[in-house]
């Protein structure tokens, strides 16, 4: 279906806005958690092990200074060491003179260089360092009475495993947190913006001809004030459509009296044509012409007056589309032959009001006669659930500013200020929307399809099968 639109820039929606911002705080406070956790946990678990590795290192120490005796030598380290108090995962490394004696898989060589310098001076100390890619904690301590040196690596692959596994545990409950955080704010949005929905419905019921739409009351303080505040202006609103419309009928029966004199004075008149001179048969030609165009615009109002009332009513009867179309067409004397239909479709049947249906089309048809330089062709198509019947001309077309102003009341585009023999009043493209509109229809102008020069009206109704009749 093509319809006229204006392309307008991707922007989210109030809901989106609302959702989006839950779930960014969730995910905010979660990385901030997620931080805070993995910060402390990392904190507690190096601390603990270092200051239990620190205090086994330096009971070893004592241990090991206390069995050196002057006369020993490396070869008598080891039976020492195997009785020393062992960590899971640590190795020990000692230099006695200057002999080492390696751990089991790290030898001197993995010895943070400038803890081995900082020891050789006298001073305790430890350091964090990596040897073959896993993380390690090398504390060493001289031993002041000998020429010796005592250094315990301890592995620290186990904490940073479960530092790891926390990380992946604190960023799953992040991504948790935040899933959450736009469940709830979802949840949110769609409640907050309820009564807003509800009164977006109702505007567009209202716009739609529904004007005894109202509001239910909330039961909530602060929308209450907007219902009270929209139901009155809508009342308002119902009130001033209705007091115009019975205004227009009142005028419009009033003015039905002189324009029957005024008609019988000009069939008078034309009757003794003849005996006028040539200026006051000019002068009675345009008498004839604005009187016919004077009756013709004061039964439009009238019409008009019915739907701005609320009056409308349709008197529903299942009909032949193609029937009713071929009909028009006859009674404007247009060939048969410009009506077209891409695929069989005179069993197609729409639910409506035969009378109002057949001014649609007729006024469909005048417009492209007196204002479109002709009809080009008619077709009749089915589109889903709906047949659509398009009328072609070959005039200038409808410019894409003026589509749908052309539907509006007394809107009469380029012919505007126009006067000859047009009798038209410029209510009949506004009455056809009316009339589709109560058909549950809907009509637009379009580019002609093969491209050329013209203006395309389409209607949309729906269909129904045949012998259907839906009240």
């Amino acid at each position: 279906m093509s319809k006229n639109s204006t392309p307008q820039a991707f922007t989210f929606g109030l809901q989106a806005r609302i959702l989006f911002s839950y779930a960014v705080g969730g995910l905010a406070i979660s990385l901030l958690l997620a931080a805070v956790t993995l910060t402390f946990a990392r904190q507690q678990l190096v601390d603990d092990r270092e200051a239990s590795a620190a205090a086994i290192a330096v009971n070893n120490a004592s241990r090991l200074s206390n069995q050196l005796t002057p006369e020993s030598t490396i070869e008598d380290v080891p039976g020492i060491v195997d009785s020393l108090t062992r960590i899971e995962g640590a190795q020990t490394i000692v230099r006695l003179n200057s002999s080492w004696l390696p751990g089991p898989e790290i030898g001197v060589a993995d010895l943070p260089y400038p803890l081995v310098s900082k020891i050789s001076d006298g001073a305790p100390g430890q350091m964090r360092s990596s040897i073959d890619e896993r993380p390690y904690l090398t504390i060493g301590i001289p031993l002041v009475a000998f020429d010796a040196d005592y250094f315990e690596v301890v592995d620290l692959s186990d904490v940073d495993s479960t530092l790891n596994t926390l990380q992946i545990i604190v960023g799953g409950a992040a991504g948790f947190t935040t899933f959450l955080g736009a469940l709830i704010g979802l949840w949110a949005s769609r409640r907050t913006l309820r009564p807003l929905r509800r009164v977006g419905e109702a505007a567009a019921a209202i716009a739609g001809g529904k004007l005894d739409t109202r509001l239910d009351d909330q039961n909530d303080p602060d929308l209450d004030v907007l219902t009270e505040s929209f139901n009155e202006m809508v009342e308002a609103l119902e009130d001033r459509i209705h007091r115009d419309a019975r205004f227009a009928s009142d005028v419009s029966h009033e003015l039905r009296s002189p324009l029957t004199t005024l008609t019988s004075s000009v069939a008078v008149l034309e009757a003794r044509r003849n005996e006028l001179s040539e200026r006051s048969r000019t002068a009675l030609d345009l008498l004839s012409i604005d009187l016919a165009r004077f009756s013709r615009l004061v039964e439009d109002l009238l019409e008009i007056s019915r739907f701005d009332g609320g009056v409308a009513a349709l008197e529903n009867s299942s009909i032949k589309i193609h029937s009713l179309v071929a009909a028009a067409l006859r009674a404007h004397h247009l060939d048969s032959s410009i009506l077209y239909e891409p695929t069989p479709v005179s069993d197609l049947h729409v639910n409506g009001d035969k009378r109002r249906l057949g001014r649609v089309f007729s006024n469909l048809l005048i417009n492209g006669i007196h204002y479109g330089g002709g009809i080009t062709s008619v077709s009749i198509s089915k589109e889903d659930q709906s047949v659509q019947i398009a009328i072609e001309d070959e005039g200038p077309g409808i410019p894409t500013t003026e589509r749908l102003k052309i539907f509006d009341r007394f809107s009469r585009g380029a012919s505007a200020g126009q006067r000859g023999d047009d009798t038209g009043s410029g209510l009949g493209l506004s009455m056809v929307r009316e009339d589709v509109r109560l058909h549950g229809g809907q009509v637009w102008v379009e580019d002609r399809s093969d491209g050329k020069s013209g203006a395309r009206f389409v209607v949309e109704l729906p269909m129904t099968n045949e012998g259907e009749l839906i009240l």
